[in-house]
């Protein structure tokens, strides 16, 4: 398969995911909305794409958006103009139900459409060692394991259309329900005199540890939220899709809803864009 790659989407993950094409020596062509946020990746030998008219060249397409609306944006003239011999990979985490949309509208040109979200945000895009929920058409996926090697240490096939972008929200349904007990249980901790700094060490390898304890527990104790490693409006757009979704089966998720409602009252506290370590204040307040 040829593999003559545009990659759209130079956000916090896109980039980090381009960079590593790179390094594989891919050829890449990197677009972005805002497009300053280009400029390092045309540093390091990526090609500027200017138009998205000028995609039918083209073997992969790759996209790293913010949501649904950001997706839609994109994908809509794409699918417009795309050709039989052409693969759009959608790494973002969208909703189910406009990932199936679309994959049908590729799929009736005779295109295909594989929804990859990933997850170990942006420590995994950097080291390549995120792992990769693929739905679509299998031997497409198959046939993509070369260019999936620089980005990831799995790709797990879930099925089809939608199926990918199921587990990323089961995934973050997870995450985002975790990182509020894990501020629940710094504030907690602080209380009862614990030195705080000490809880990740000491409960490394115990039943309470995850990842996520691991990179948001020191962040709370110390009140550092820099680098932002995951925005609170990422962790809000994928509850609100968990939700949505669980409506569209007839089940309900209290916990889920209760995590969401204190991700909303963060973000309109001012700190849509803050990393999630910083949920902790609306448990201190």
């Amino acid at each position: 398969m040829t593999m003559n790659i545009a990659f759209l989407g130079m956000g916090l993950m896109g980039s980090r995911m381009s960079m590593q094409l790179l390094d594989a020596d891919f050829a890449v062509s990197v677009w972005n909305r805002t497009a300053n946020a280009v400029e390092p990746l045309i540093a390091k030998g990526a090609t500027h794409l200017t138009n998205l008219e000028n995609i039918s060249s083209f073997q992969i397409i790759a996209m790293c958006l913010a949501n649904d609306e950001a997706v839609q944006f994109v994908a809509q003239p794409l699918i417009a103009k795309i050709q039989s011999h052409q693969i759009i990979i959608d790494f973002s985490s969208s909703s189910v139900e406009l990932t199936q949309k679309l994959a049908a509208q590729a799929h009736a040109k005779g295109a295909h459409w594989i929804d990859a979200p990933v997850s170990g945000g942006v420590m995994g895009a950097e080291q390549g060692t995120l792992v990769i929920f693929a739905g679509g058409k299998a031997e497409v996926i198959q046939q993509l394991a070369p260019f999936f090697a620089p980005l990831s240490q799995r790709v797990t096939y879930m099925g089809n259309s939608g199926s990918g972008q199921a587990t990323k929200i089961c995934n973050q349904l997870i995450v985002a329900a975790t990182s509020t007990l894990i501020a629940e249980a710094i504030a907690l901790a602080e209380k009862s005199g614990v030195d705080t700094t000490l809880l990740a060490p000491a409960l490394a390898g115990g039943f309470a540890d995850s990842k996520p304890f691991q990179i948001l527990a020191p962040r709370m104790a110390t009140q550092n939220f820099e680098p932002v490693q995951w925005k609170v409006q990422t962790l809000e757009k994928d509850l609100t899709n968990a939700i949505n979704l669980a409506t569209t089966h007839g089940l309900t998720l209290p916990v889920a809803d209760r995590a969401l409602q204190q991700l909303n009252k963060h973000a309109r506290n001012g700190f849509s864009v803050n990393d999630l370590s910083s949920i902790i204040k609306v448990i201190e307040s």
